[in-house]
């Protein structure tokens, strides 16, 4: 068994079962089973279960928001958003399963032939900690679009709500066997991506773990989707109005206590105002609340366990060393709880590891730059490739210099991810796309029937 523990408090909630491989074995033959029947259903009718799936979770979103916070101490008013999306992302692939279109007909040179679009098989997906519902669901619900069958696998840190998912699934009306979930740590994930019966991977988490899965998949020839670390950089340009960006230092900066894989955590900064910028990054970071995450009004909470936290103080102690200069944070903030008081670096330059390396945390690096050209070439020297920003009130200018970011995706004033574009990295950041109508091409086949 596997303890649940509430950041916040250092307590255990609750316990899981570390699935060995007879279980996990037992989950994907409970999938291939049910693969015929479930791929057999027109899409229409995949879509109405889609649809169920996304009125279910809706009567218990509040429910599961409250249990996540238990469990990975995201603040309560950003986790009750982020299960709000859940219906909207279930029912935008109810859309997109509506409109699948599983046979062409094509005129060849020597005939005709009917190229059809069948589902890749079984999906295992494996997903983090800091978005487990939300995660699920941008792997879900394309496969179950697709007429993929489904195996999850959700962090040992957020196992909980997953117990309640399962419900909902029943309460829906889905088919036995077509989702299955199995709970455990790195052996589970392991036997599920190496398991036989598994025909693709879906997989959001760290770039270490990316690779490992990355090369298993390899060896068996498995479809893949990886979603991993990120070192993006929001770039701010010399006619930045501050006033307007201050509301999105939290939402772009270090959403979700700085837990979040796209969050910008290179803050890039015209030399010509940068004391001005770092002035009200650290008195924004300063201002946001910390503390107990059922709070509705706190939107700093802990990092997710003892291991995070100290991870995190490490990059803090090698940003001094490094030379860097701390202006605000630092320490922790609290006795009891798994807590990082909001940090602010200044006077980082590139090289440096706090600048390159996911920290995965509260701390902030502001990097100065003289040119647009500069700020560019410092965005894009990173081993990463997930996201970016850009942030201007002239929008034109803003775009192009978007257009010169290696990355998967950038916002020009926004941090807000919409769920119609796909989503992904370059680069170490991943491989594949999650999200859009692109998404659900990932779980599919294609097979071509040519006629004389």
């Amino acid at each position: 068994m596997i303890d649940v523990v509430n950041p916040a408090t250092e307590e255990v909630i609750g316990s899981i079962v570390d699935s060995d491989a007879a279980t996990v074995d037992a989950a994907v033959s409970a999938a291939s089973a049910a693969l015929g029947p479930w791929a057999a259903l027109s899409p229409a009718t995949r879509a109405g279960c889609l649809r169920a799936l996304a009125d279910e979770f809706e009567k218990r979103s509040e429910e599961i928001a409250e249990l996540v916070t238990r469990q990975n101490g995201t603040p309560i008013s950003i986790t009750r958003a982020m299960q709000s999306q859940v219906p909207v992302c279930y029912r935008y692939f109810a859309s997109l399963a509506e409109k699948l279109s599983v046979e062409q007909h094509v005129e060849t040179a020597s005939g005709d032939a009917i190229v059809l679009r069948e589902p890749v098989g079984v999906v295992a997906a494996i997903t983090p900690w800091n978005g487990p519902q939300p995660l699920i669901a941008w792997k879900l619900g394309p496969a179950l679009a697709a007429g993929c069958t489904a195996v999850i696998k959700p962090a040992p840190e957020t196992s909980l709500d997953a117990f309640v998912f399962a419900e909902i699934v029943a309460a829906a009306g889905i088919p036995e066997g077509v989702v299955n979930i199995v709970t455990g740590g790195r052996e589970t994930g392991a036997a599920l991506v190496a398991h036989p019966g598994v025909q693709k991977v879906a997989f959001t988490g760290s770039t270490v773990a990316g690779k490992a899965i990355a090369a298993e998949c390899a060896k068996q020839l498995k479809h893949v989707t990886l979603e991993l670390g990120g070192k993006s950089a929001g770039i701010l340009l010399d006619d930045v109005d501050l006033d307007a960006f201050r509301p999105l230092v939290l939402s772009a900066c270090s959403p979700n206590t700085g837990q979040t894989c796209r969050a910008l955590t290179r803050v890039l900064a015209p030399a010509s105002r940068y004391d001005e910028v770092v002035e009200m990054l650290a008195t924004t970071m300063t201002e946001i609340p910390q503390g107990d995450p059922l709070d509705p009004a706190v939107f700093f909470g802990p990092l997710v366990n003892a291991t995070q936290r100290e991870r995190v103080e490490s990059y803090i102690e090698l940003g001094k060393a490094e030379g860097a200069e701390l202006v605000i944070g630092g320490g922790r903030p609290f006795e009891r709880g798994y807590y990082v008081a909001p940090t602010i670096f200044r006077g980082v330059t590139n090289d440096m590891r706090i600048a390159r390396e996911e920290i995965f945390g509260p701390v902030l690096t502001v990097l100065p730059y003289r040119t647009v050209d500069e700020a560019v070439a410092i965005a894009n020297d990173s081993e990463y490739g997930l996201g970016g920003g850009v942030f201007s009130p002239d929008r034109d200018r803003a775009t192009e210099v978007a257009r010169r970011i290696v990355t998967g995706s950038v916002g020009v004033n926004t941090s807000t991810l919409p769920i119609e574009t796909p989503f992904g990295g370059v680069k170490n950041s991943g491989i594949g796309r999650e999200l859009g109508p692109q998404s659900v091409d990932a779980y599919l086949e294609y097979k071509t029937i040519f006629r004389a």
